[in-house]
């Protein structure tokens, strides 16, 4: 009786994993995938996927593992830069943000600031 309740118990665990789970191809290699937004999924497989037939058709290396490990630095590239530049901010947004806070101390009757 021990195994019947342990296998209806790990029946509709095997099922809601199943239901979270989204089935992906990256590099003509499928790959079960869990996570609550099976389109987003699809997303981030299909943008690793084109990454690593970029890297591919670059290198020309046929190696998957390989492949695999330049396509990821390829993003963490991609992550690094991004970061980078939201840290320092865009000479556009400082440049709107003095304007802005110049006319917003002009309204208000305040000395222009330097």
């Amino acid at each position: 009786m021990a195994t019947a309740s342990k296998q209806s118990i790990k029946e509709p665990a095997e099922e809601r994993e199943r239901n979270n789970s989204v089935r992906v191809e990256i590099f003509d290699q499928p790959y079960s995938l869990r996570g609550s937004d099976p389109g987003y999924i699809q997303q981030l497989a299909s943008y690793v996927d084109s990454k690593m037939r970029a890297v591919a058709e670059q290198t020309h290396t046929v190696d998957t593992a390989r492949l695999a490990v330049l396509a990821a630095i390829n993003i963490a590239d991609e992550i690094h830069l991004l970061r980078s530049r939201q840290e320092q901010g865009s000479p556009e947004y400082s440049e709107c943000a003095h304007r802005l806070a110049s006319a917003l101390d002009e309204a208000l009757g305040h000395p222009p600031r330097t």
